[in-house]
């Protein structure tokens, strides 16, 4: 062991001598600041509107920004948490910004240090103010990159099934507008015409090119807010498309193809034609548990919007747990039986308070009521070892759990954490296969705080196209914290329970899925979206949506 000892300073001091010294001159001895090093700016597209339509390289530049400067209000859902937000479209005083205030915006942030990604929607480079406030980073010598995104030009027509060029027409021009005198007799041919900035002068560019030699019979297409589903198509004619795009209602932002590529339109319409297009669609449940269902609906041309009806909670006693998890460690247990993703997060949040991994189930099965729940496990590093083939419920895992058999088990205890309100189907069918289950309560169920005002009446006015239901406690719970859905709204269910349930409560069941599965209810619902759908087109009649069509009474399922 090395101790320390102290030692004596014996330095000894010697006195000046008589000698004339020279005082060294008096120098700054302050550190000097380096100066702080610029930022740089990402100029990315966002596309017409459809977030999906962002690069790869966008993405990942977004998820890394320091501030993210946007242009448009609907820009900000494209930035994660804890990334600065600044709007680049108004200045503090209300008015929009001018293409040099936005420059000196941009540089000002940049010159913190910070990586700014200033959001541009369509191509940064294409009809954007992006080549001036580049300009501007140069100016003040600050690096920056340009991500190109899906042009307006191009993204919105492709979106409204309109092709800029086949075979037998080759050539498109873009032409801008807006306020500026343009030259109609320029465009007399018969190339494909891409306006922009047209509505509100369609009347006076159609006169101009018939005037200018084109026919008035000439297929024309308007499409407002493109890529997103409040588009809007207007197929007409030049003589008519002033009086049609005024009919419609038709407003910026909005592109219009000129050129008899309309006429193909017909048969490529592929984004409007989906079988819940534009609809809304209430879905009772946190966004997290909701993640792949909005998804699928937003496959069918849907827009979800959740409504939280429950709220998990830790259980009032949790000494049951306790004992269930040190007799898991301590080898208790066969087997153990998730029911629900909340189940699994409720059992891996006591396994981290007692500083336990996924090694504590070594040794032990694990069974999954559906795959949802066996995804959720997966994310721990466990392979659920039985899962429904069938149906996807409690009875349909009691149907494929093996019985106890004292030869091949060598315990007979099964550990089954779930909610405070789980039905008893799952415990009496493990039972009467000779299993002993130890029941535990690993989170309560609660009902959630009451939605927005604006959602409540929404709910209650029809203004939603349909709820989806995926348990009785949703219908009970939606029910209870914000009134009984309007009649003209259309009610799906994921089982025969739940649609009980819904009836009770007043509601007519329009849709039931064939299994109890949220994907295979979004599937149901686009089934009898199409259905419904045909049947406004052979009746001849427009196809509407169940929020613009507010029948007496609910038609029957």
């Amino acid at each position: 062991m090395t101790t320390r000892q102290s030692r004596k300073k014996t330095d000894t001091v010697t006195p000046p001598t008589t000698a004339t010294v020279e005082a060294p001159a008096k120098q700054d001895t302050a550190p000097k600041r380096s100066p702080k090093p610029l930022g740089h700016v990402s100029f990315v597209g966002t596309g017409p509107g459809d977030a999906s339509l962002l690069t790869v390289r966008a993405a990942e530049l977004i998820a890394e920004a320091d501030v993210a400067i946007i242009e448009q209000p609907e820009q900000a859902a494209l930035v994660p948490e804890g990334v600065e937000v600044v709007d680049g479209g108004v200045g503090e005083d209300g008015t929009a910004l001018t293409h040099a205030a936005r420059a000196r915006l941009v540089v000002r942030h940049a010159k913190t240090g910070a990586h700014v990604v200033r959001l541009v929607s369509g191509d940064p480079f294409t009809y954007a103010t992006a080549p001036e406030e580049a300009a501007a980073c140069a100016k003040a010598g600050i690096a920056f990159e340009i991500v190109p995104g899906v042009s307006s030009v191009t993204g919105v027509p492709a979106y409204a099934g309109v092709p800029l060029t086949n075979k037998a027409h080759r050539q498109y021009r873009v032409v801008s507008v807006g306020d500026a005198t343009i030259t109609w007799a320029d465009h007399a041919g018969t190339d494909t015409l891409v306006l922009l900035s047209a509505v509100a002068r369609i009347g006076e560019a159609a006169a101009g090119l018939i005037e200018a030699g084109r026919s008035p019979e000439t297929p024309v297409a308007m499409t407002r807010v493109g890529t997103t589903t409040e588009q809007t198509t207007v197929v007409s004619t030049l003589a008519d498309i002033a009086v049609d795009a005024k009919a419609a209602a038709m407003t910026s932002p909005a592109i219009t193809v000129v050129g008899e590529v309309v006429a193909m339109r017909e048969a490529l319409s592929w984004f409007e034609t989906k079988p819940l297009y534009g609809w809304r669609v209430l879905v009772p449940r946190t966004k997290e548990q909701s993640a792949g269902l909005a998804a699928r609906l937003r496959s069918y041309g849907a827009v979800s919007e959740e409504v939280p009806t429950i709220s998990v909670e830790p259980p009032r006693n949790p000494q049951q747990m306790d004992k269930a998890v040190r007799g898991l460690v301590e080898g208790r247990y066969e087997w153990v039986a998730f029911t629900s993703a909340n189940a699994v997060k409720a059992v891996r949040e006591k396994f981290e308070e007692y500083g336990l991994d996924a090694r504590a189930f070594s040794g032990l099965k694990i069974a999954a009521v559906g795959e949802k729940t066996a995804e959720a496990i997966s994310t721990w590093g466990i392979r659920a070892d039985l899962v429904p083939t069938g149906e996807q419920s409690a009875r349909g895992l009691v149907e494929e759990w093996p019985p106890f058999d004292e030869l091949l088990d060598p315990i007979n205890r099964v550990f089954l954490p779930r909610a405070d309100i789980a039905t008893e189907t799952l415990v009496a069918g493990l039972q009467d296969l000779g299993w002993e289950v130890d029941d535990v309560t690993a989170y309560r169920t609660v009902r959630a705080a009451p939605p927005p005002a604006p959602t409540r009446e929404a709910i209650k006015t029809g203004k939603f196209d349909a709820v989806l239901f995926t348990s009785s406690s949703t219908v009970r719970n939606l029910v209870g914290i914000a009134g009984k859905p309007h009649a003209s709204t259309i009610i799906a269910c994921i089982g025969p329970a739940t649609a009980q349930t819904a009836e009770e409560h007043g509601l007519r069941v329009d849709v039931l899925a064939e299994q109890p599965s949220a994907d295979v209810l979004a599937d149901a619902l686009a089934e009898f979206g199409a259905a419904r759908r045909l049947a406004f087109l052979e009746a001849g009649e427009p196809v509407l949506k169940p929020s613009q069509k507010k029948p007496s009474s609910r038609r029957k399922a």
